[in-house]
């Protein structure tokens, strides 16, 4: 990624997304701008990446027990990356013509509760963001208006938070300002994103997003 917008002359920020659970919620935390050759980093994504794989795994044995024969290195393959979700399970059956469209395939198959629903792996949120910190990166709370419990945003930032994801596809504008709000109340740092793993619902949402550079500056002297 870093040598293709190098050659585009995009400029890069690594980035990863971690999920992390805090007094029994799900969240999601982002990483900004750590130093991408980190042992212990590049260790613990390596583990996390191999339980994704096997979550994936896990999801096509329960649907073979249904008779939905998609096979896990079929999604491995339309993925086309090393940390696959449910997302591409559901665009796997799609393609094989088990399920009309991918809502279809999260309401039989993917949503919690349903037949080949699996658990994700979650680690602490002190320790994602710890695991951040120690590569030389931001920690950024992702999507908060996804997570509808805004209540647990001191206790996140008392862990160490860095900034917020302000701006998402999936945020309105009134979200925008909330969020902004509490950027400003808690001092912290401004993201956005458009949250892309690839084609959603037959597009790519990847630049769907912008903000003022000047968010992006302050990453740089936080």
């Amino acid at each position: 990624m870093a040598a293709a917008c190098a050659a585009e002359r995009i400029e890069f920020i690594p980035g990863s997304e971690l999920t992390a659970e805090l007094h029994g919620h799900e969240l999601h935390i982002l990483g900004f701008g750590f130093d991408i050759k980190h042992p212990r980093l590049l260790a613990e994504l390596d583990r996390f990446q191999t339980v994704r794989q096997n979550r994936i795994r896990e999801m096509c044995a329960a649907l073979n027990k249904l008779g939905i024969g998609l096979q896990a290195e079929s999604v491995f393959t339309l993925a086309n990356c090393q940390s696959p979700g449910r997302p591409h399970v559901a665009r796997a059956l799609v393609q094989g013509k088990y399920c009309g469209n991918m809502d279809e395939a999260f309401e039989r198959f993917l949503k919690k509760d349903r037949p080949a629903y699996v658990p994700k792996f979650k680690m602490s949120c002190a320790h994602a963001i710890e695991l951040i910190h120690r590569a030389g990166g931001l920690a950024v709370m992702a999507h908060p208006a996804l997570n509808r419990n805004d209540d647990i945003i001191p206790s996140v930032v008392a862990a160490g938070l860095d900034g917020i994801e302000v701006f998402h596809t999936k945020h309105t504008p009134a979200a925008n300002k909330r969020y902004m709000d509490i950027a400003n109340k808690f001092n912290l740092l401004i993201t956005g994103g458009s949250d892309c793993h690839g084609m959603s619902k037959g597009r790519p949402l990847i630049g769907t997003v912008r903000l003022d550079y000047s968010y992006i500056e302050k990453l740089y002297f936080a």
